[in-house]
Order: structure tokens, then C-alpha cells, then sequence
């Protein structure tokens, strides 16, 4: 017969079974237990938050990440028992078991359902490391051209010790049927990550995440800095990391994924709302060579009426060979304040490429003051590094001359295969994974591989807002790490190339990237490598780009496929990608690009609201099938089909219809088709027609050439604005308002100066729109708060969604109204 222990630690802080190798400690939020030299620690963070630390040697050391952000000392009540040969801790979400002969802990709801156990007999395990520091000489060092530009390579004089670490392995038993996503966004193609295997360091096309979701209703999140590789294979379950003081890792519960996700953004830190402009159209390409250029390039989008908010810069605005200068070349842009001003004036914005690499006086400024890694990269570790990298360069240089928003780029900031002589490992995840991680390693330290571009971005955030509150932070970024959110990143997926099967792998590696808390993704549409290649990272499919119509239509649907993502943008190398390069007006692909534009900026009061919902309430505004519907089955591995905010199901077109073997014409009339899964537990509306489906069903979507399908959920309310050619050019524009009847529903419309960051001192406005299904009645809530600038009244036109009322990017009368900012109630 077991024997039970009722701990009553005021009496006795300290407890072991007579054949356990751990005694356990009472801490106020948890436990510490020792065996000998290991240490493992556990405690509740939150209700819903468990933390877990372990050493095999010695006292807990931080793997100083910065990744978690300082949070006041909570009180949370834990009950305390034991049974057998654990210790239970109890709060009111969650059971941790701790077992005293292995140290091993399991993971329970509070109604007792198995959610995580670690390994019962191999919980962790530990191996000592060493770890060494490179000394770089860079003035002999050779400069590669490569296609991410001049490359400083690595001349490494000596390596020195430095200390030591832990190669750690954190083991776990997952369930059967469970499926797991995260990890960030990679190039395999994989939705449900069970049953793979998954090398996590900062590449040109991997933006690594050290974060687990699971169907079950709980998250991981990994406190450390180093390469990891993540394991669900028959040997091996669980996360490894190269380079540890310690194993760190969080425990969060839902059980839904918002839930999830708050818990995650709690520790991290929150998401602010990006400035309005980005959530309209940005055009960009590799690259403007002056200043003629940008101007004839706007020009031509404003003459044309095609709607445009951000234009960016792409690298060598510098001079000569000065690699990532941050100095505007005098021949090329002799005046950049006024250039600058000229963009402003035809009310566009201004986004430059800015990069880790010092140049000319910038290198030997920060030399001289220890402030270079090596290979040209400044230390983006030291807070007085970051500091002068923002004064004397960027502020002083670039900032002051009236940029808006940062792309930084290279943010890795050194890679080992992204070059011809790679082509023979292209296929070795493996070894490129040791490789890549080697030449990072040697720059950064082993306990840092995967956190440059968290620093890099915390040095950019911080320091513009010392300078200036007028303009919210914008930093479209290639390298992720979990704690990137909180200053204003934006990430896309590296520089793809121009293939079919490329373009499946973005959107199952973007719901997973998103999925791990870090909302603000996106792509180059059209793919950055276009033409057919000899090396393996840019090797597309299309030798003659927007003069051939199979690549029109890959453009087409990349673009439709980036209207629903938080950042719509157009970038790539080998040809432009301007709507003009596709054909002109009447031509079926240039019209398509107009269409999906046009559409991007009716849907502004939608998506702007959602921003703030995502600031306010920790939302995710691209979202797995997960977030919604994570009790249907069938959406488990669905990797091509996402909700955008409450609303949208939106399943984009990942094959050729219209051109290509076997296709036809594209002028061809007949519209082709996709299967699309609608998931169970509500009515879908077809966006384009109108037509209602059941939930849990599969149909064929209608997919012609110029648009994708759509679905609206049952008691959605959309507001919808005017066409314009830039956000806020009809500031009090009337909305339309769509109802989708078939359920109660709600909305909330959010708005602010969508510049500055007034908003974060309450200088926002919002009101309610809800519907009532059986009584058809639609109601507006009083509005709550106001802001400089603000509409205080506003047309309305209330559109009850039928079948020839409400549909697709047309614009529709109901019933008008005007509000004034008090309730409004009417029936429809």
C-alpha cells in the first residue's frame, strides 16, 4: 500500500522518500530540489505560468538572453502535497508533479487531463562544454562578393578560453495524436512538427523561435541564446541546446492559443501598434540607384492612381564599396533631406536599408572604443555600442534627414553557405546547420549564436525613441528571436527564390513563425530570386520574369497571398516588380495586382483594429486554424489555409491554373478552382458571392485569375473603407459597414493619430458594433475616448450581407446613418 505524505512545510520545509535521489525545498511560488550537486527549481510564474530551472553543478546561473523582460514578484497561491514519490504543486489552472527519484515533472489541467511529461527516466541531461573567444584581425581580412553583398571573411588570429557551459538535452514524452507548431519560420514545408526534427540558428531563410505550441493547450518557451535542435524522432524527444549556463524553460497554459500566447507576450514582453502606413502597400526592389528613381517611381504610382504608402531604399545608397555605410552617396543622392521631403510631400513614406557592418570612419570610431566583434560587425551586446551605432551614424546621418522606418537587414549577421561553393551541402541539413552555426559561433560566442538580432533591434528601438516620440519605430527585419516583438519588428522570410513548391513552404513557415507570439511576418512577393541559377538559394523557375505570363501568375497569387498578411510588400532582384512591369490597364494580370491592392486599403478599419488588438489583448492577427478551431481534427496539419483576424478564412492558390504544363490560357474564361476545408462550429459566407456553407465541410472554391477564395464567419462585422491611394488621404471618408448574418456577433473599431505614441498615454477612440441575429438588430456603442485629430462624426452605410449585397471589393449602400459618437440601435 502506498504511503501518503501531507507536506506541511511550516513545519517541515523539507521532504525525501527513502529511495529518492532529490529532497525538495518550499519556496513561496514553488520548489528547489537538490541531489547531490544538481539543482532543479521549480515555480509558478503565474496562475498559468511555470518556470523551470536546472544545473547539474553549482548554483543557477542566467543564460543572459534578454529574451524575458523583469516582472514584479507575484504571490501566487500554490497548494502543496505529496503521493508516493512526488510532490504536487497546485494552482488554479494548473498541477505540476515533481518526482523525487528523477527529478522528472509532469504537466496536469486542473481537472486532472494529462497536458506534458518530461521523460520519466532521462528527464535531462548535461555535458560539459568549453567555451572560446575568436580574436579577428579584419585589416588583412579579404572582402567576398557575395549575394548578400560584401562580405568581410573571417581571419581569426587565436581562440581563447573563456569559461564553460553545458551542452543540455531537455527530454519530453509527448502524447499520442498530439500535434505541436512554432519553432519559427523554415523552409520544409511542415505545419504539425511531430514526428521531425528541426535545427533552430538565425540563417537568411530561417527566423528560429525557441517556442512550442501545442493542440493540447499549452506552450514552451527556451530561455537560451545558443543553437538548439529540436527532436520528436524514435531515439529522442525533446530540445537540445548547444550552449547553456543553465536549462530555462517556461510552461504556458491556455488552453486556447491566445491565451497561450498572452502568457508568452507576459514574459517577453508586449506587441505596440505599428504606424497606419504599414498596413497599406509597399513598394520596393532590389534596388533604386538615385534619386531619380524613387521620384519617377512614385510619380508614376501617384499619376496612375495605384495606391502606395512606404517606398523603400535598398542597399549601396552608401558610396563606393563602403558595405553598409550609413551616409547617403552625394553623386547618387545629393540631397536627402530634400529628397525625403519631396516622398512627404506626395504623401508617401520613406523606408531605408540600414546594416550591422561599420565602414570608413564608422569602423575605426568604434575600433577604437572595443566596439567591433570582428568581420566588420559592431557589438550589438553593448548598450554604449548600440548607442553610438544610433548617434554618430544612423540619427546623425539618416534618422535626422527624415527616414520613417528601418530595414534592417543582415540582422543575422554572418552566414557560412549563402554562396556557389555550398551548393554540394544544400542538402544536408546538418551540415549546414554545423557549418552556419561554427561561423556564428566564432563571431558571437556559443551562448549567443541566436541573439545579434535581438540586440541589434533593442539598440534601433531604444534609441529612437530617446530621440523621437512623433514617429512610432518600424524595423522590417530578417532575424527573429522571441523578446523582438516589444520593438517594433517586423520579420520576412529571407530571399526566397521564385518556385511553386518555395511558395507552399512560406505560408506553413509563417502560421508557424506567428504561432509563436511574434505576430508581425511577411514575404517578398514575387520571391527574391527570379531567373534560373546555378546556386542553391536562388535557383527560380522563371528565366524571363513579367514578361512571361507563368511568372505573371506566380505574381498574382504571391501578391493575393500577401494582401492577408500584416505587412503587404513586393521586393526581389532580377526585375522589378512595380504593377506596370505586369502589363497595363485591361491586361488580366496587371488588373489582378490593382485589385488586391485596392482591396488591402478598403480593408484598413479592419486591420488597423485588429492591430490593436493585438497590442491590447495579446491577439495574433494571421492566424493558424489553430486559434479558432483547435478542437477540429481536421485542421491539425491544414498548412494552406489561415484565418486573418475573427473574420477571413482565406486559402491562397499555391499552383499554376492559368499557365504552365497542362494549364491553359490566361485569358482563358473559365474559372478554375481549389479544395478548400471550411472548419466545423459555424456558417461560412464565399466573400466573392455571397453563397452559405456549413462548417465541417470540403467544397471547391471558385479560383479564377483575380482573386483567391474567401470565406467570412457567421456574426462577423467588417468595416470597411473608401478607395484611396494612401492611408488617410479620405480621413472622413463614410464606412461600410458588412453584417454576415447566422450568429450574434461583435466588433470593436479602434482608432488613434496612427503616428505617434500618443496612443500609449490614452489618446485612442473605440466604440462597439454588435449584432443580434434573432432580433436583427445592429448597435453601435458609445464611443470611449478621443484624440487630436479625431472624426467626431461620421456616414455609415450598414450592408446586411445577401447574395447580391455586400460581396467581394465592391462598394454597397444599406442603410446609411451618421455617428456622432452616441449609441445608435437599428433594425436591418
Amino acid at each position: 500500500m502506498a504511503i501518503i505524505y501531507l507536506l506541511t512545510f511550516s513545519l517541515g520545509p523539507t521532504v525525501a522518500f527513502a529511495q529518492s535521489a532529490f529532497k525538495a525545498t518550499k519556496i513561496s511560488n514553488g520548489l528547489v530540489l537538490r541531489s547531490g550537486s544538481k539543482i532543479l527549481k521549480v515555480e509558478f510564474v503565474d496562475q498559468a505560468i511555470v518556470r523551470v530551472r536546472s544545473v547539474p553543478d553549482g548554483d543557477f546561473k542566467s543564460n543572459e538572453t534578454d529574451v524575458c523582460i523583469p516582472l514584479p514578484e507575484r504571490n501566487v497561491k500554490v497548494d502543496f502535497a505529496s503521493a508516493g514519490n512526488f510532490v504536487s504543486l497546485k494552482s488554479k489552472q494548473l498541477e505540476v508533479r515533481v518526482f523525487l527519484t528523477t527529478g522528472s515533472i509532469s504537466y496536469y489541467d486542473s481537472k486532472g487531463n494529462t497536458l506534458l511529461q518530461e521523460d520519466q527516466q532521462k528527464p535531462r541531461s548535461f555535458e560539459k562544454v568549453e567555451l572560446l573567444k575568436s580574436n579577428y584581425n579584419d585589416a588583412v581580412s579579404k572582402v567576398e562578393k557575395t549575394a548578400n553583398g560584401d562580405q568581410v571573411q573571417a581571419n581569426i588570429t587565436n581562440k581563447e578560453k573563456v569559461g564553460s557551459a553545458w551542452h543540455a538535452e531537455q527530454n519530453f514524452t509527448w502524447q499520442p495524436g498530439e500535434a505541436l507548431y512554432g519553432l519559427g519560420s523554415h523552409q520544409e514545408n511542415l505545419m504539425n512538427l511531430r514526428g521531425t526534427r528541426q535545427y533552430l540558428y538565425e540563417h537568411n531563410l530561417k527566423k528560429s523561435m525557441p517556442v512550442l505550441m501545442s493542440d493540447l493547450g499549452y506552450g514552451l518557451l527556451f530561455d537560451a541564446g545558443s543553437a538548439m535542435i529540436f527532436r520528436d524522432e524514435p531515439e529522442k524527444h525533446g530540445m537540445e541546446m548547444l550552449a547553456v549556463n543553465q536549462i530555462d524553460y517556461y510552461f504556458m497554459y491556455g488552453p486556447e492559443f491566445d491565451q497561450i500566447i498572452h502568457q508568452f507576450r507576459t514574459l517577453t514582453g508586449k506587441v505596440e501598434i505599428p504606424p497606419k502606413f504599414m498596413f497599406g502597400y509597399i513598394q520596393s526592389k532590389e534596388r533604386y540607384r538615385n534619386v531619380h528613381d524613387l521620384d519617377s517611381v512614385l510619380t508614376r504610382f501617384r499619376n496612375n492612381n495605384i495606391p502606395l504608402d512606404v517606398i523603400v531604399q535598398d542597399w549601396q545608397y552608401w558610396k563606393g564599396n563602403l558595405w553598409g555605410y550609413k551616409k547617403f552617396d552625394e553623386a547618387k543622392f545629393p540631397e536627402p533631406e530634400k529628397m525625403i521631403s519631396n516622398i512627404h510631400e506626395k504623401k508617401a513614406h520613406f523606408m531605408l536599408s540600414i546594416w550591422p557592418q561599420v565602414a570608413a570612419e564608422e569602423e575605426k570610431e568604434m575600433s577604437a572604443n572595443g566596439y567591433v566583434l570582428g568581420r566588420k560587425i559592431y557589438d550589438a551586446f553593448n548598450p554604449a555600442a548600440r548607442k553610438m551605432y544610433w548617434d554618430q551614424y544612423v540619427n546623425k546621418n539618416l534618422f535626422s534627414k527624415g527616414v520613417d522606418c528601418w530595414w534592417a537587414d543582415s540582422s543575422e549577421p554572418v552566414d557560412y553557405d549563402w554562396s556557389g561553393k555550398a551548393n554540394d551541402i544544400a542538402g544536408n541539413p546538418l551540415v549546414r546547420f554545423q557549418k552556419n552555426v561554427q561561423v556564428m559561433a566564432d563571431l558571437l560566442g556559443d551562448l549567443r549564436v541566436n541573439l545579434f538580432s535581438l540586440h541589434h533591434a533593442m539598440g534601433i528601438y531604444e534609441n529612437q525613441r530617446l530621440t523621437s516620440s512623433t514617429k512610432r519605430v518600424v524595423n522590417l527585419t530578417r532575424a527573429s528571436y522571441p523578446g523582438m516583438q516589444r520593438y517594433g519588428t517586423i520579420v520576412w522570410n529571407g530571399d526566397t527564390k521564385a518556385t511553386w513548391n518555395d511558395f507552399k513552404s512560406w505560408i506553413s513557415g509563417g502560421l508557424n513563425y506567428m504561432t509563436t507570439g511574434s505576430p508581425y511576418w511577411t514575404i517578398d512577393a514575387g520571391a527574391f530570386f527570379v531567373r534560373p541559377s546555378k546556386t542553391w538559394f536562388s535557383n527560380g523557375d522563371f528565366p524571363n520574369g513579367p514578361s512571361d505570363d507563368a511568372y505573371r501568375e506566380f505574381y498574382v497569387r504571391n501578391l493575393q497571398y500577401a494582401c492577408w498578411l500584416p505587412v503587404m510588400r513586393s521586393h526581389g532582384t532580377d526585375f522589378a516588380r512595380e504593377p506596370w512591369q505586369f502589363g497595363q490597364p485591361g491586361n488580366v494580370f496587371y488588373d489582378a495586382i490593382l485589385k488586391q491592392i485596392k482591396l488591402r486599403y478598403r480593408l484598413l478599419p479592419y486591420t488597423y483594429s485588429i492591430a490593436a488588438m493585438v497590442n491590447k489583448m495579446d491577439y495574433t492577427m494571421t492566424r493558424t486554424l489553430l486559434f479558432d478551431f483547435r478542437k477540429d481534427k481536421k485542421v491539425k496539419d491544414i498548412k494552406d489555409e489561415f484565418m486573418f483576424g475573427n473574420a477571413f478564412l482565406i486559402c491562397p492558390v499555391t499552383d499554376p491554373q492559368y499557365t504552365g504544363k497542362g494549364s491553359s490560357s490566361p485569358n482563358d474564361k473559365s474559372i478554375k478552382s481549389r479544395a478548400v476545408y471550411l472548419p466545423e462550429g459555424t456558417l461560412w459566407t464565399d466573400f466573392w458571392s455571397g453563397r452559405k456553407y456549413k462548417g465541417g465541410t470540403s467544397i471547391d472554391a471558385a479560383s479564377p485569375l483575380d482573386y483567391i477564395p474567401v470565406f467570412v464567419k457567421a456574426g462577423s462585422i467588417i468595416p470597411l473603407g473608401p478607395d484611396q491611394q494612401y492611408v488617410g488621404e479620405k480621413p472622413d471618408a463614410p464606412l461600410e459597414i458588412r453584417i454576415y448574418p447566422g450568429k450574434n456577433g461583435t466588433f470593436t473599431i479602434y482608432e488613434d493619430d496612427g503616428t505617434t505614441y500618443d496612443y500609449q498615454k490614452g489618446k485612442t477612440a473605440s466604440y462597439d458594433l454588435s449584432w443580434n441575429d434573432d432580433r436583427r438588430e445592429f448597435r453601435i456603442s458609445k464611443r470611449r475616448g478621443s484624440y487630436d485629430g479625431m472624426i467626431a462624426s461620421r456616414k455609415m452605410n450598414i450592408v446586411l450581407v445577401e447574395k447580391n449585397k455586400g460581396l467581394g471589393d465592391g462598394e454597397f449602400t444599406g442603410k446609411q446613418l451618421v455617428y456622432e459618437g452616441k449609441e445608435l440601435v437599428i433594425s436591418l
